[in-house]
């Protein structure tokens, strides 16, 4: 049994029960704090970036593909099948282990994915662990975890995480979003507080209370009686009066938007828009107040999937290469996002979609037909193509058309016995014998 162990290490590392010893969590070292990930999730934008990035990625299956001949095929009797798509460990679903990896690369640089294998050297389970709980050297590529709630703990080597980084100025170790963002959502946070306070009273009015000559007095009584109206005044608009009556010739002046005002309108549009640029969105994702047609829509659609969604969920894909493909096998295994999904994100863009690809040769109409869960059909295993199209060698092959036949003249010719006549005309009669 030692000797099995001792190979076995030698590939990977078998975890233990070493996280349930009750050591408090080791926090990251050589970070700098930076914006609560709960804070900044306080910003509307923030909020819907991130989780439209998150259920983005979540959505798409996650197949595991073996070479058979000259082509990949997906293979889903594997048990990495049901770790990536169904459930990767006992406390997290593949949506919601998803989810999680992308807000952890987004809010907080990094997310650590531990490959758990048993005993048969089979990945057991995929342990997602809290990015406060990883000390990572990397002078020497370590891992420090220490998590009781997913179970890990250890030093593990770098070969041994499943390490996706957000953007890396040293290749080792990612930056958040919020570290870039951290002035502009300063700004936003500044902004919501000062809406919050003009409206912590139930929007009351501001304004001034003045006066001509209704309130006698003059210098500390006349202003004690301002004050008393003006106190008076703020206490029934709280209660919700909206009509109010004033002493004497009390004039009351309400302070509409300033020029200032309107600005921190405008700059408030303005980190909106802001925010969508550090996560790579479009703020009509975001559900900004701009007016698009169908075809602006479907560009900036097509932008998010190519610039921004796609490049995501490459890392994700060569990072798991890496990890959980032996270098052997390294031509013959690997992991990729079904973005076929992507592509249509209506009904008539999906059908349109599926009869291009079909008239392609790129799929069947059995293979398209088992994507909507319906029965295959004779014949929906040929592979079709247009009939616009043909090999340009069978082109070249097909005989030159034959010449089109003379058509008749008038011109005299000779009969059996050798004399020149005339043709004769449409009703048999010749022109000789009419004379």
């Amino acid at each position: 049994m030692g000797i099995f162990t001792n190979i076995r290490n030698l590939f990977k590392r078998s975890n233990t029960a070493g996280a349930s010893t009750g050591k408090a969590n080791t926090p990251r070292t050589g970070g700098v704090p930076l914006l609560s990930s709960g804070f900044a999730l306080n910003v509307a934008t923030v909020y819907r970036c991130v989780n439209l990035l998150a259920d983005s990625v979540a959505s798409l299956p996650v197949q595991y593909m073996r070479k058979k001949g000259n082509i990949f095929v997906e293979d889903r009797s594997d048990r990495m099948h049901y770790l990536l798509n169904v459930q990767p460990c006992e406390y997290l679903s593949a949506i919601d282990f998803w989810q999680m990896v992308v807000r952890y690369v987004l809010l907080r640089g990094n997310a650590y994915i531990v490959p758990v294998y048993d005993y048969s050297m089979e990945v057991g389970r995929l342990a997602l662990v809290d990015p406060a709980c990883v000390a990572h050297d990397t002078v020497n590529d370590t891992y420090t975890i220490n998590d009781v709630y997913a179970g890990i703990s250890g030093v593990y080597d770098e070969s041994e995480v499943i390490h996706i980084k957000g953007y890396s100025l040293d290749g080792k170790t990612g930056l958040s979003v919020l570290s870039f963002a951290r002035i502009t959502l300063d700004i936003t946070s500044t902004g919501d507080q000062e809406t919050l306070n003009r409206f912590a009273n139930g929007g009351n009015v501001r304004g001034i209370v003045s006066n001509d000559t209704s309130v006698r007095g003059f210098g500390e009584y006349q202003d004690k009686e301002l004050q008393k109206t003006a106190t008076d005044l703020d206490e029934r608009f709280r209660n919700g009066e909206r009509i109010v009556s004033l002493p004497g010739q009390a004039k009351f002046n309400p302070i509409s938007l300033s020029s200032t005002d309107m600005q921190f309108l405008e700059t408030r549009k303005f980190n909106v828009r802001e925010i969508c640029r550090f996560f790579g969105v479009h703020p009509s994702f975001v559900f900004d107040d701009t007016s698009n047609n169908y075809k602006s829509a479907e560009m900036a659609n097509v932008a998010f999937l190519t610039n921004t969604l796609n490049p995501f969920l490459r890392k994700i894909e060569v990072e798991l290469h890496r990890k959980l493909v032996a270098p052997n096998l390294c031509c013959k295994r690997k992991f990729q996002f079904d973005r076929r999904g992507l592509y249509a994100c209506d009904l008539d863009s999906r059908i349109k979609y599926q009869a291009q690809t079909i008239a392609a040769g790129l799929y069947t109409v059995n293979e398209w037909r088992a994507e909507e869960n319906k029965p295959p059909v004779e014949g929906g295993d040929t592979v079709l193509v247009s009939a616009n199209l043909k090999n340009i060698d069978e082109q070249q092959a097909q005989p030159e058309p034959a010449p089109e036949p003379t058509p008749a003249t008038n011109e005299p010719y000779s009969n059996q016995s050798g004399t020149t006549t005339k043709e004769p005309d449409k009703n048999g009669d010749r022109d000789d014998e009419k004379e």
